[in-house]
């Protein structure tokens, strides 16, 4: 499945680098939060794909009703995962695939076309960017430790979100080496893979922006929660908080503050 599912996706990474170097159809969706008609397109290439390939599982996607499909065995789908940065011509952009057997995370990709760079991963079988085994960083202390974060698109309606996003700034940066926000939250999570991040923390993701970094992260020996330090629920907490194991425990503590 594993061969397959990366041939789909890195056909379907020419569609995203095509609509990166040309003129792009924007709407909105809520105040800040764009799609391009290349979400949609690459969004129904990869349907189209999977559901003939991958019949024993059901696909949920980011631009799709998802209204009645149930998590269980299924395929989940970011089409352009970091779509400002895609429109903005930022080449912090991907595509965002993870595949879940009876709710557990089974299989992991996130292509960057634009950066060529292809992360994968496979329960148990570790983690990899362009063939070459992933490791987290071995730091140890949260001072030394280079963080990301980003912002949720409420930031612009619910003032609540705002005042906990600009909090956690606040509190966290200058505790740490510094903070990054390069707006794409399945790269981010890849970036702690590689050892680039010590950690990473977010509000408000949804599924399909994580589905695939989480695996990616773990498989790498890196560790994912709830802002609790609890196990994280892709469709239901608040926080996510991802490091590379060594720091986690002081980054729930910071966070918390």
């Amino acid at each position: 499945m594993k061969k397959d599912l990366i041939k789909i996706i890195k056909k379907a990474g020419k569609i995203l680098k095509e609509g990166f170097y040309t003129d792009k159809d924007i709407t909105f969706k809520a105040k800040k939060d764009l799609v391009t008609q290349f979400d949609v397109a690459v969004e129904k290439y990869l349907k189209k794909k999977f559901t003939k390939r991958f019949k024993n599982f059901n696909i949920i996607a980011e631009e799709s009703d998802n209204a009645n499909i149930e998590f269980n065995n299924s395929i989940i789908i970011d089409p352009i995962d970091g779509t400002t940065n895609f429109v903005n011509g930022v080449p912090h952009t991907a595509i965002s695939v993870g595949v879940y057997k009876n709710k557990k995370p089974y299989l992991a990709v996130v292509y960057n076309p634009i950066l060529d760079e292809l992360y994968t991963a496979k329960i148990g079988r570790g983690a990899y960017l362009n063939g070459k085994e992933l490791k987290v960083s071995l730091e140890d202390n949260f001072q030394k430790s280079l963080l990301a974060t980003g912002f949720p698109y409420t930031s612009g309606t619910d003032e609540n979100d705002l005042n906990d996003v600009v909090k956690k700034i606040k509190d966290v940066l200058p505790l740490c080496q510094d903070l990054r926000r390069l707006g794409s939250a399945s790269l981010d999570l890849c970036y702690v893979a590689r050892g680039t991040y010590e950690g990473y923390y977010e509000m408000n993701l949804k599924a399909w922006d994580v589905s695939a970094g989480v695996l990616i992260l773990t498989e790498a020996g890196g560790k994912v929660s709830n802002i609790s330090g609890d196990e994280y629920n892709l469709f239901e907490d608040k926080y996510l908080v991802a490091s590379n194991g060594k720091i986690h425990d002081e980054f729930i503590k910071n966070l918390n503050l």
